[in-house]
Order: structure tokens, then C-alpha cells, then sequence
């Protein structure tokens, strides 16, 4: 089979087209022919790298996967050869308390598909039966890849850490990536009025079609902006992923007793705020990573109700995965960029 990963860590010119064997499955395993995974900005980092990451060599990156059963082991009753899945990104160890109260995401042993162990950036994919859902039947393989880990990672923001309620005002930072447009679907369903910030015209008009209620440019003074929509007072909700100056920026539009919810630091980890306004202002600051398994089954539950719905940027073929993390680094583009395998 044919695979994209990289021996070295570097830019987008690291990643290779490899020819590796093909899998066999092993107990309570399935062996899933992959028709598309999508491109995250995690496959950049890790890509990347950072210190302390010890990877196999060669790693192959990609955490959302679609596509159809090959093989089942003969311990395998759950699914057989033919069936169209999704494979859930995370994997934990199934039995601590965190899993067993279904905070799978909380495991000490937790990982991710294309982090911390081999993705699908491959024709082939093993993986345990138990990480695999039922694609549903109205989406396309690439429409179906697109959606796990950007909606479980915003579902877990949205409706379990900072539990967003209707009519609460949301603002919503970066709204042409992957986990924002998420976020802005989701807070819709929820009955939340949403603020989206981005820096393009385009994408402007995007966040709007998605359902946006009002967009402010993020090149600008936000508290200016966001002031003239909602008041002084400032937004209830911050669903933040940018990190860098745009953290501190987002933290000004806040109101008293508001909340920011923030899952990663694509512009930077570093960040700057005043302790004092936080406090003073009985502000919440709130970590989210990914999410449970109950989680990626009550997203995909919406899609197959045709609630929510995939954005797809482009599908490029698996050799061009070289080009889909330039995309991303470039910000070309406004949702998901998919390969297919």
C-alpha cells in the first residue's frame, strides 16, 4: 500500500509517498480501506515537531479517517468487509475511571491518531474495532472525513465545558478553520447568537452562509467592533483556538462573570493578560481537548440527521498532501482540505 509520512521533521517539502506493507488485523481488530482524511492544523505540528516528540520513523500523519471495512478479525462481530466508517481519532485505555465515566479524553493513556501514534495518510488503516462509528449515509467518504475531530473538539467546548446557552452572545475567533466552523454550527443549534471574526472578505461572507449573525474583522480593533453589536458590556462566550495576540484581544470583549474557552494556539502559546481583570471581572478561562467517544456518536447522530453539516474546502489527491499543509499554513482556505487515499 501506498502512504504519505515523513523521517525528519521540517516544512511540507519532509512529507513522502511511501510504499509500506499491507495490514492484517489483529485481535478485535478491522483493517479499513480509506477513501479520504482530512488535513488538521495538529498534522502541521506534529509535522513540525516539538521537543520531547519521540515518533516512529517513518510517522504517517492524519487523525480523521472515512472509508470501508477490508478485513475483520474472526473475534469481530460489531463489523463486517463492506461496511462505510469513520474512525474516532482518539483512543484511550478503556478501562481507568476517566473512561469508564466517559471522559475518555482525560485518560492518562489518551492519544490520537496522526500525534502520538500512526494516522491515516494511507490506503490501509488498523485500527481496534471499538474506534469505529457508522459513516452516515448522507455524506460523501470526504464529507464524512472532514467533520471528527474539528466537531468533537468543539462539541466538547461548547456543550460540555462551557455549556453554551440560547440567547447568550458567542464570539467565535479564526471562523475559516476547521474547529470554527464547527463552532459556529454548533452554537446556532444551541440558540446562541454568534460574532465571527476573520480577516478576509471571502471567508466573511462564508461564516455568514454558515450562519454566522454578524462578522467583525480580525485585523481590527475587536473591542470596537464587537462593542457596536452587542454593547460595552461585551460577549458572553469566547470560543478561542488562535492563541497569541488574538487571545488577549478576544479576552477584551468579554463581559463580567463571561467565559473564554480555548483548545489550542495556532498563532502562538505564548499569551499576555492582565490577572487583575480577570478576577476583578470574575472571568473563566477554560481548557478543552477533544473529547469522548459519546461525544463523536452525538455529533455524528446530528450529521445523520442532516443538522449539521461538512464544509469542504477541496479534495486533493493523497500525493499532494505536501500542498494541502501549505494551504493550511497559508490560510487558503475556509474548512476542511481532504485527501484521498
Amino acid at each position: 500500500m501506498q502512504a504519505v509520512g515523513f523521517q525528519e521533521h521540517g516544512d511540507a517539502g519532509v512529507l513522502q509517498l511511501l510504499d509500506l506493507p499491507d495490514p492484517t488485523p489483529g485481535a478485535g481488530q478491522v483493517v479499513v480501506d480509506i477513501r479520504a482524511v482530512a488535513v488538521n492544523h495538529l498534522d502541521i505540528w506534529v509535522r513540525r515537531g516539538w521537543p520531547g516528540l519521540n515518533l516512529p520513523r517513518p510517522f504517517i500523519l492524519g487523525s480523521d479517517m472515512a472509508g470501508v471495512i477490508r478485513s475483520v478479525s474472526p473475534d469481530v462481530t460489531a463489523w463486517k468487509p463492506g461496511d462505510e466508517v469513520i474512525v474516532s481519532p482518539g483512543t484511550s485505555c478503556g478501562v481507568c475511571r476517566y473512561c469508564l465515566s466517559g471522559e475518555d479524553s482525560v485518560c492518562a493513556r489518551y492519544g490520537i491518531h496522526g500525534e502520538t501514534q500512526n494516522g491515516g495518510y494511507t490506503q490501509q488503516f488498523r485500527t481496534s474495532a471499538s474506534h469505529l462509528l457508522a459513516k452516515p449515509l448522507r455524506l460523501t467518504f470526504p464529507e464524512a472525513a472532514s467533520f471528527p475531530l474539528t466537531f468533537l473538539t468543539a462539541w466538547r467546548m461548547l456543550m460540555v465545558r462551557a455549556q453554551v446557552r440560547p440567547g447568550e452572545s458567542v464570539l467565535v475567533m479564526g471562523a475559516s478553520a476547521g474547529v470554527s466552523v464547527a463552532g459556529i454550527q454548533l452554537c446556532k443549534l444551541a440558540g446562541a447568537t454568534v460574532i465571527a471574526a476573520t480577516g478576509d472578505d471571502d471567508k466573511a461572507q462564508r461564516a455568514r452562509a454558515l450562519g454566522a449573525d454578524h462578522v467583525v474583522d480580525s485585523r481590527g480593533e475587536l473591542k470596537k467592533q464587537v462593542g457596536a453589536l452587542v454593547g460595552r458590556e461585551g460577549v458572553d462566550l469566547v470560543f478561542e483556538h488562535v492563541g497569541g495576540p488574538s487571545f488577549r484581544a478576544a479576552l477584551g470583549v468579554l463581559r463580567k462573570g463571561g467565559r473564554l474557552v480555548t483548545c489550542g494556539a495556532t498563532s502562538g502559546s505564548q499569551v499576555e493578560m492582565d490577572l487583575r481583570h480577570i478576577f476583578f471581572k470574575q472571568q473563566s478561562i477554560i481548557g478543552s481537548t477533544m473529547g469522548s467517544r459519546a461525544d463523536l456518536l452525538a455529533v455524528t447522530r446530528l450529521f445523520e440527521q442532516g443538522r449539521l453539516r461538512p464544509v469542504v474546502d477541496q479534495v486533493l489527491p493523497l500525493a499532494e498532501a505536501a500542498r494541502a499543509h501549505t494551504l493550511l499554513e497559508e490560510r487558503k482556505h475556509f474548512g476542511k482540505v481532504v485527501l484521498a487515499p
